[in-house]
């Protein structure tokens, strides 16, 4: 029976790198997209009026994008770690 992932197999506990391994590009995601948002809404603070509309509208796009991108990050590793 293959050991489950993230699990040492002569120990059976965690294993903190392979979890490292594993977080480090989630985080990467997660920044980068945090922020791309972060700058239209920004500009939507600094600037006001409709502009503002605009600009919350884009930034909401951007996290919806970027929060799509890293679902399918997740469900397309998880199948690999899956298939290992």
């Amino acid at each position: 029976m293959p050991n489950p992932p993230f699990v040492e197999p002569g120990t059976l506990s965690l294993d903190f790198d392979a979890l490292r391994r594993e977080a480090i590009p989630i985080t990467a995601l997660v920044a980068l997209f945090g922020g791309l948002a972060l700058l239209p809404f920004a500009v939507g603070a600094a600037v006001g009026g409709p502009l503002a509309l605009l600009s919350a509208v884009v930034g909401q796009f951007v996290l919806a994008v970027g929060t799509a991108m890293l679902l399918l990050y997740v469900v397309t590793r998880a199948i690999q770690l899956a298939d290992a």
